[in-house]
């Protein structure tokens, strides 16, 4: 009894490091904390991050399955290089996962619904008043109103899809952020959008959506400098 309580202790703690391990790791390539391109070696990691091998090589084979980590010739890894050609592909499939996600979400959502979309837009326009710019309580406000906006749609793998490209493009939000130099008015894009979705505005809310996206998009390509490939990780 008490060694399965051990190995059920032991579980829950390798459990928690490999969570650990991804979520950081994500969170700094997300960033751009670590540069595309750049190698990923588990010593080096494991002084970066205080932490073992173990969990570091499943946190860089989950990140490999969501494309933001390459695995170079059964040797190591690097972070995924950004190409045009790759955001602009992420945009389009973000436009068309969120065309069919955010139509459904109207078409299905109460009264409940319509006010978690609200208050989730209050949140984030309340934050963003009173913030000096983007910081990592307004990561997690964006995400969810965003996340609030497509709740209402049945289909859980629709939804989880529209998750996972979501943070895929957390890495070209942040390069819009770093490099936006024009007036852009994120808040107006946000406001515009929920009164769309209130009104039960379908083909509106999608445009604005589209527009949305593709403006970040746009901002990040333009910031791109060119990538040399890296040599091969030792």
């Amino acid at each position: 009894m008490a060694r399965t309580s051990s190995r059920q202790e032991d579980g829950s703690v390798g459990a928690t490091l490999n969570m650990s391990a991804f979520e950081r790791l994500r969170a700094d390539i997300l960033r751009g904390v670590i540069a595309p391109g750049e190698k990923l070696r588990i010593e080096a990691l494991k002084e970066r991050y205080g932490m073992g091998a173990s969990p570091l090589r499943e946190a860089l084979n989950r990140l490999s399955a969501l494309h933001l980590v390459e695995k170079i010739d059964q040797r190591g890894f690097r972070v995924a290089l950004i190409s045009p050609e790759t955001l602009v592909e992420l945009a389009m499939t973000r436009c068309w996962v969120s065309e069919i996600a955010i139509r459904e979400s109207i078409r299905a959502g109460n009264a409940a619904w319509e006010e978690s979309v609200v208050l989730a837009h209050h949140r984030l326009k309340r934050h963003h008043e009173t913030s000096t710019g983007p910081d990592r309580e307004w990561e997690v406000l964006h995400r969810q109103f965003h996340f609030a906006l497509i709740a209402a749609c049945p289909s859980h793998w629709l939804r989880e899809f529209h998750e996972t490209l979501f943070d895929l493009a957390d890495r070209s939000r942040h390069m819009a952020v770093l490099h936006d130099h024009a007036a852009r008015d994120v808040a107006g894009e946000h406001q515009l959008i929920v009164e769309a979705v209130i009104a039960r505005d379908v083909t509106r809310a999608v445009s604005l959506l589209n527009q949305h996206f593709r403006i970040t998009a746009d901002i990040a390509i333009a910031s791109i400098e060119p990538q040399s490939v890296p040599d091969p990780v030792d």
